[in-house]
């Protein structure tokens, strides 16, 4: 597959990393103080569960488990329901005391965490990537790097935050923690900028969240 074009160079590096840890360090997304909190889309259990339903039905359908790297682990508090159901689980996040909290608090001998920046750095091989919730609050130069390397997988399965009914996917942010839709906007890898070419679209999963605040929607992608 012929690469995706950045849509424009930033003159400073990206600031992912800053602004992830910021998150953490100041509880942006709720939790308690000196604790590490993803956000209610990685606790509520009415979003949770059925998410992991869908990825149980999908990793135990293969006779041979697969290889998983999750791509923006988070706390772990979704990605410890899912390890059992795969041959090893690599765990990947941008912040450094996140995954030097979750080597402490969870270990299983198949699983291995990683500080990695998905957008710079080598991403572990795998035979299938989940990339919950992430995508969205990187800006398109940082996800036409992370899709480049999506290729690399047989299967991707990819969840966002999306603005219910119509909209123009793929406006620009700055990363951070904010996402598209205060745009009116969400990604889409499948139209432009990016036009990520799949074998397959399959919908895994769509929860409607309430007073309109759009849509979690799971999607899973059979790569070339």
């Amino acid at each position: 597959m012929k690469k995706a074009k950045e849509t424009k160079r930033h003159k400073e590096p990206w600031p992912t990393k800053k602004a992830m840890e910021q998150v953490y360090a100041d509880n942006l997304w709720g939790g308690k103080a000196a604790s590490f909190y993803s956000g209610d889309g990685s606790h509520h259990k009415e979003i949770v569960d059925p998410y992991i339903l869908a990825l149980k039905s999908f990793l135990t359908s293969f006779e041979t488990p697969l290889v998983v790297c999750d791509l923006g682990c988070g706390d772990f508090n979704v990605g410890k329901q899912l390890v059992n159901y795969t041959k090893r689980y690599e765990a990947v996040d941008i912040v450094t005391d996140l995954i030097n909290y979750n080597k402490e608090k969870f270990k299983i001998k198949k699983l291995s965490f990683h500080c990695l920046d998905i957008a710079k750095d080598q991403l572990p091989s795998g035979d299938c990537a989940i990339i919950r919730q992430v995508l969205q609050h990187l800006s398109n130069d940082e996800v036409c790097s992370v899709m480049n390397k999506l290729v690399n997988y047989k299967y991707v399965i990819v969840t966002e935050h999306l603005p219910e009914g119509d909209f123009e996917p793929n406006k620009d942010i700055i990363s951070g923690q904010g996402i598209r839709l205060k745009k009116q906007s969400g990604l889409n890898l499948l139209k432009p900028p990016f036009n990520l070419k799949v074998k397959e679209v399959t919908e895994l999963l769509e929860f409607k969240l309430k007073d309109g605040k759009g849509v979690i929607q799971t999607k899973l992608l059979e790569m070339y």
